[in-house]
């Protein structure tokens, strides 16, 4: 780009001197300052990270991932560069998808496929996602352009489309299939469908397309009022599809654009939402699938998941035994210096356990009494008064003479 500049700097230039008129030359000045100005920002612009080609837990300030490395350290994972070769599809860009879009390129996803026909509006300002100057570009181009300079090492793949029409949803569904990254992978194309779209027609295209490919997905949404939201796992076949229960409002048989207003639309949402973020109170439920679905693919993927049941049952039930056959009873610390045992809270109403029977370590004493003897006060000796003044005053004469 740089170089480009400045050939137009010079092509300028020669049309300033061809110039027979000084009064014409004005406004090619006036274009040469833009362009020296363009060239300016082009040079002080954002730098780009170069690329990583393996992780490391390496701690050091430059490197991107030892913090999420970290992950593997503790043992919450075991393998977390992994997460390079997993493909998530997100429709919908919006105040869901872009959050979604930001943290799976954080976090160094393989591959991001993302699906929008909107274009970006200064009304999109309420969200740290996009910028100002990304007005008017379609969602899914500032969404590349923010997430490649995040985390160039992340294969961004954008579709400015729409899916729930005809030529959309075949595009939707080819890309889906399309394996060129992981070629050796088993059923679609990606791992995971993120539907972060704000409305019914939507998220029945994606339910569909989900269904047909046998593709697990997760459907979200937030209330009109903004409190309150869900988040659904819809595995095919095993869970409950999005027609399987349908919201109620569409359920009734209303039409949803009649009741969605300007920026809200609560009529594709579950009546009973999940989470509460006033009580923050979000309660999990396990939906079956309808055997009288409506959607011919859900009650294939349905009789499909039948058949192999048993059979994943008794594996799971194998794995299972298999793991806890192979766990031996071992002290997790070998290296007990103090001694240091967990007992059964049952079976302290059983023992009387006295702290004083352990025997202290050598060179210890106990400097107070025990805690579990009751001290008792030595017994008060009797205290004689006398009563008779006389006896007193002849017993301090006695004294007084002596």
């Amino acid at each position: 780009m740089e170089v480009e500049l400045k050939e137009v700097l010079n092509e300028l230039e020669s049309l300033k001197q061809s110039i027979a008129d000084p009064s014409h030359r004005a406004p090619i000045d006036k274009l040469k300052l833009r362009v020296e100005r363009l060239a300016y920002l082009g040079n002080y612009g954002p730098i780009r990270r170069s690329k990583v080609k393996d992780m490391s837990a390496e701690v050091v300030d430059s490197n991107p991932y030892s913090r999420l490395m970290a992950l593997q350290r503790m043992g919450i994972v075991k393998n977390y560069e992994s997460i390079r070769e997993f493909s998530v599809a997100i429709v919908g860009i919006g105040g869901v998808g872009s959050v979604a879009a930001e943290m799976l390129t954080r976090c160094g996803i393989g591959r991001l496929l993302l699906y929008d026909y909107d274009k970006v509006e200064l009304a999109n300002m309420n969200r740290l996602f996009f910028r100002p100057e990304q007005v008017g570009m379609t969602k899914t181009d500032a969404a590349v352009q923010t997430l490649s300079d995040i985390n160039p090492d992340v294969v961004l793949e954008s579709y400015t489309m729409n899916i729930t029409t005809v030529q959309g949803f075949d595009t939707f569904m080819s890309s889906l299939k399309n394996k060129s990254f992981r070629p050796n992978k088993e059923g679609s194309g990606v791992d995971l469908v993120l539907s972060c779209v704000d409305n019914y027609e939507a998220r029945m295209a994606v339910n569909q397309a989900c269904n047909e490919l046998n593709q697990t997905w997760m459907e979200s949404g937030v209330s009109e009022d903004a409190v309150s939201g869900h988040i659904q796992l819809l595995i095919p076949g095993e869970t409950a599809c999005f027609a399987c229960a349908p919201p109620l409002v569409v359920a009734s048989g209303v039409d949803e654009r009649t009741l969605k207003r300007e920026g809200v639309c609560a009529a594709s949402l579950p009546t009973t939402m999940g989470y509460n973020s006033l009580k923050d109170f979000f309660p999990t439920m396990e939906m079956k699938p309808n055997t009288q679905c409506s959607n011919v693919a859900c009650l294939e993927r349905q009789k499909e998941f039948l058949h192999v049941k048993p059979a994943r049952d008794a594996a799971a039930r194998a794995k299972m035994e298999a793991e806890a056959s192979s766990e031996t009873e071992s002290p997790l610390h070998l290296d007990n210096e103090w001694n240091i045992s967990v007992v059964d809270e049952s079976e302290l109403d059983k023992v009387d356990v006295k702290s004083s029977d352990a025997p202290l370590p050598e060179g210890l004493i106990r400097e107070l009494p025990s805690a579990d003897e009751y001290q008792t006060l030595p017994a008060e000796t009797p205290v004689s008064h006398v009563d008779d003044l006389e006896d007193l005053r002849k017993q301090l004469e006695a004294l007084n003479s002596a």
